[in-house]
């Protein structure tokens, strides 16, 4: 991708600048292409009494120190308002002639409807220069569909109609699976019962891990995994069986791979993909962000896929 990306910048310096991308920081996008494509980032609000103050570099260090601690509690995260997308979309509108804002599922964020409320407030010949979709997904699912968006972009062949468009095709064919080292996250939010928590507990135990993931923007059970001797193991197991069939038939798949601070982990399932899956390129490998980060937990591993 990324050889591919540079030639069309070479060939076509104005392109880039023609359609600007704001993304919610829940795509867990990396530096180097927030930077590269001059994305704005719009950020979540997170209020943590009792941890916010804790050592750490990221929420995931601090979460386990809490645990060390025994610090009760949960985190809470807020959307962006439409005064933070406006202030984005200023900075955006000095540099590209039009828009596209890229958020996380609203069903589980109201990010998408403060974007929107943020498009209303401008005049009604800026509301024509930018457009609004929801991924309908988090973390890599949605880092993807940002990725779509810049091939489409740089491409130069589409109106931004046409991009939209496209996006929303691409949107029903992106999957995200992962697996949490502890449901207490889950279970302490409320998204889970103390009842099912303790029942995936006693699956582990017997070698059945359980999978989440995103359907129709919920996140949910997706399914159960046997006998995997670890988390990075069963993902791929996963990720194998579901890409085989397009895999079989020529096709390639883009893979984003996202994490709960365990690099080691995260790297054991990337080199396994590049070692075993012929034909799938790993976009790239990042933390995964606090918005779905308070849910899934330290050492959780996710990965989300689509054709490349």
């Amino acid at each position: 991708m990324e050889k591919t990306v540079l030639q069309q910048i070479q060939h076509n310096p104005e392109q880039s600048r023609r359609i600007g991308l704001i993304v919610d920081e829940g795509a867990d996008l990396p530096r180097e292409i927030i930077g590269k494509y001059k994305i704005g980032i719009v950020h979540f609000k997170m209020e943590w009494p009792g941890i916010e103050n804790l050592p750490g570099q990221n929420t995931f260090q601090k979460m386990r120190e809490a645990e060390k601690r025994d610090i009760q509690g949960f985190g809470k995260t807020s959307q962006p308002s439409p005064k933070d997308f406006l202030d984005v979309l200023k900075k955006q509108f000095e540099i590209f002639e039009k828009i596209l804002i890229i958020t996380i599922t609203s069903k589980h964020s109201g990010t998408y409807n403060s974007a929107c409320q943020a498009k209303n407030f401008l005049s009604p010949e800026e509301q024509k220069r930018v457009f609004v979709i929801d991924s309908s997904n988090a973390s890599g699912g949605e880092g993807l569909l940002v990725l779509g968006a810049i091939d489409l972009i740089l491409k130069g062949e589409k109106s931004t109609e046409e991009i939209t468009a496209e996006l929303e095709k691409l949107r029903s064919n992106i999957r995200l699976v992962g697996m949490l080292k502890n449901p207490k996250w889950l279970e302490a939010s409320g998204r889970i019962s103390h009842f099912l928590a303790n029942w995936i507990r006693k699956m582990e135990k017997i070698g059945i891990r359980p999978l989440i993931g995103i359907k129709k923007g919920v996140i949910k059970a997706v399914g159960i995994k046997k006998g995997a001797k670890d988390i990075p193991t069963a993902l791929f197991q996963e990720l194998e069986g579901e890409t085989r069939k397009l895999r079989n038939q020529g096709k390639k798949i883009r893979v984003v791979i996202t994490h709960g601070d365990n690099l080691e982990i995260a790297q054991k399932l990337k080199e396994t993909v590049e070692k075993e899956l012929k034909g799938a390129e790993i976009a790239f490998s990042n933390l995964i962000d606090d918005v779905l980060g308070i849910l899934v937990g330290p050492d959780s591993l996710l990965f989300a896929w689509c054709e490349a």
